[in-house]
């Protein structure tokens, strides 16, 4: 079937993942229990700063920001891959494809603008701590908050019409578990040169900048650090920025290895893994990591109980 005299394939085959028959149930089951795990982790942190005054700060808006963005991210991704595991043939259409790519990469920048943000956050909350209230403004977090949706959606939407342009012709089978810009680049029959210039020069600044802007605000904070004398000081540093750094080692851990690099040196299984790190785990990880190392999380949700208790 063509699409528009370019495209001859109606959809494509999905084999990303080879798993033995006698093993489907059991990774089945186990994408399925990291998938609702993420859906409720995420959500719970949502709900809570929706309902608990004390988390209406701007870093907690930032961190229900972030879980809404997790949860959208691995929803792209994980319900078809689900759905692909109990199907004979795991297939996916043109446009659903279309679809996917383009979701995936407008979640998977806002991720990486908001740990940007939420840096700047923590440079101001630890480096200008009387001044933070007056600095990080709501006017200013919406400031910082509108661009990078408007960012993230024209990013991704040029390279889904500069994917939609390409013809595929000789080849149908994807060897991922979704459609990214790698594994459907391999599989174009077409001139490609146009894409690739643009993954270069966007990679430049969705990927990289942002992380040295991480770097850099944390290099203020890590001088910082050595003006504060008390050691409950210093404890009280790392408490606060001790998540996001987790989050972001393990976000950017697995994000550098994979699309800094030539499309000639793809590889399906190291993009299968890589992907699967910050797309099925990252997101699922995330809530627990600032639950369980932020008290104001753990008050809230006492608090939220102890309050539904009481209306019962």
């Amino acid at each position: 079937m063509t699409r528009n005299n370019e495209t001859f394939f109606s959809e494509f085959l999905l084999l990303g993942l080879s798993i033995p028959p006698a093993y489907k149930h059991l990774f089945y089951s186990l994408f399925l229990a990291m998938y609702l795990t993420t859906i409720l982790g995420n959500l719970l942190i949502i709900v809570l700063v929706l309902l608990d005054s004390h988390l209406h700060t701007p870093m907690y808006l930032f961190l229900s920001n972030l879980s809404f963005s997790d949860l959208c991210f691995s929803s792209v991704t994980t319900p078809k891959l689900l759905q692909n595991m109990q199907s004979q043939i795991p297939s996916i259409t043109f446009g659903g494809c279309l679809t996917q790519l383009y979701f995936y990469m407008f979640f998977g920048n806002m991720e990486i603008f908001l740990l940007v943000v939420m840096a700047y956050d923590r440079y101001v909350a630890i480096c200008f701590p009387l001044h933070y209230t007056s600095i990080m403004s709501p006017k200013l977090c919406v400031c910082l908050l509108l661009p990078l949706w408007m960012l993230t959606t024209l990013h991704a939407m040029m390279h889904t019409m500069l994917m939609a342009r390409l013809s595929f012709c000789e080849n149908n089978v994807i060897l991922h578990f979704f459609c990214d810009l790698s594994p459907l680049l391999n599989l174009a029959c077409s001139d490609t040169s146009v894409n690739e210039l643009m993954i270069l020069i966007t990679g430049g600044s969705f990927i990289i900048v942002p992380f040295l802007l991480i770097v850099t605000s944390y290099s203020r904070i890590v001088s910082s650090i050595f003006k504060i004398s008390s050691t409950q000081g210093i404890y009280k540093v790392f408490s606060t920025c001790g998540s996001h750094l987790s989050v972001v080692s393990l976000f950017y851990g697995t994000l550098f290895g994979l699309y800094l690099c030539p499309s000639t040196n793809y590889s399906p299984v190291k993009e299968t893994t890589m992907t699967m790190m910050y797309t099925v785990v990252t997101p699922m990880l995330n809530p627990f990591i600032y639950s369980l190392r932020n008290r104001d999380m753990k008050m809230a949700l006492k608090r939220v109980i102890y309050n539904k208790k009481i209306s019962l």
